[in-house]
């Protein structure tokens, strides 16, 4: 892989490849990857801007498939030198049953590394979560940790199983912790609400509990990285865990947001929570317990839940240098950078909803 001319020959596939973040992987591979050959997309809705990808030097291959179905994942699979696994079901407002979740996400990641070790594809960059780890459904916060720093996973939710053992395939995983930038669908939704409600946020978590949020572009960054050093590096990347973190500030889940919404004309309201604790408790309870009720009939599926307000009111933040001494990430995006990238896509997306 040193040469520069076996090197251009690389066939690099990543699943998930239309998705949030999976979109900024396969565009900066295409931009920091010199290597590249070919740039294989997988997912099961393939997005139009492909096609406007199609125009450049890369050979990229549009494929529709489902990481459920093993044919579909072995057929793609085959012939790649790197396999970035983007491909993933996030939701914890329980709008996907917990038999959709395990499918996708435990089911979905073995019929990946299956079809690496079948077809001989050595490197597989795994996308995990922070949510693996917590924050848990207990309240321990988790301030400042590490990818060894000690945490009890207290949840209930379906996560991807971990592969051990001898198989030919080296792997690592990336933990990004909350996920925002060009794309992130929950802060558009924050922003039209805002819009629908006159311009006004209201503050439901208090200041003082503070998440570790990572642009989008730097996650995207640490992925192509990863990927790149995995067969130099394999002794000491292979079986790895690493955290995504960049410059970003620790806030408040709201005050974070903030950060991009005020600029966009909202206002959070209140200093403090509006509403006590205990009412929230309440609250989030009788959601879940309609939920449960009407799911025969319709989908029901709010944003206060018992798992989210736990989550929203647990302190997970990180502070790590591991990913730049095993593989030399530094973040390519500053915060100004990505607050100001962030910005002007929300009041792009305000605009066209408008």
């Amino acid at each position: 892989m040193a040469d520069s001319a076996q090197a251009q020959k690389l066939v690099y596939l990543v699943t998930g490849g239309c998705g949030f973040l999976g979109e900024h992987v396969v565009r900066m591979l295409l931009q920091r990857e010199p290597r590249l050959g070919e740039l294989r997309v997988f997912d099961r809705h393939l997005g139009p801007w492909l096609e406007e990808l199609k125009t450049g030097p890369v050979r990229v291959t549009a494929i529709q498939g489902d990481v459920t179905e093993a044919h579909e994942v072995a057929a793609a699979v085959a012939g790649a030198h790197v396999v970035i696994h983007t491909a993933g079901l996030v939701d914890v407002f329980g709008r996907a049953s917990p038999e959709t979740i395990h499918e996708v996400n435990v089911q979905g990641t073995r019929n990946v590394i299956e079809a690496c070790v079948q077809t001989g594809t050595r490197f597989l960059v795994y996308t995990s979560s922070m949510e693996v780890v917590g924050p848990n459904t207990k309240g321990h916060p988790f301030y400042r940790g590490n990818e060894d720093t000690l945490y009890e996973a207290a949840h209930r939710h379906p996560y991807p199983c971990s592969v051990h053992g001898g198989l030919p395939l080296v792997t690592c995983a990336l933990r990004p912790t909350g996920i925002y930038g060009e794309g992130h669908q929950i802060m558009r939704d924050f922003y039209r609400q805002g819009l629908r409600l006159g311009g006004w946020l209201f503050r439901a978590i208090p200041a003082s509990v503070e998440h570790g949020r990572v642009y989008v572009g730097n996650v995207a960054w640490m992925h192509v990285l990863a990927a790149r050093e995995l067969e130099r590096r394999a002794a000491l990347m292979g079986g790895q865990v690493y955290f995504c973190y960049d410059g970003s500030p620790y806030k408040s889940y709201e005050d974070f947001n903030m950060e991009f919404l005020g600029p966009c004309g909202l206002q959070l309201v209140g200093a403090r929570p509006l509403l006590p604790y205990w009412l929230l408790v309440f609250l989030a309870a009788l959601n879940a317990l309609l939920q449960w009720l009407l799911r025969p009939l319709v989908l029901y599926a709010p944003l206060l839940n018992p798992y989210t307000l736990a989550v929203a009111n647990t302190t997970f933040t990180v502070s790590t240098d591991k990913a730049q001494r095993h593989f030399g990430y530094e973040p390519l995006f500053s915060w100004e950078d990505s607050r100001t990238r962030t910005i002007l896509w929300v009041q792009a997306a305000g605009s066209s909803a408008q």
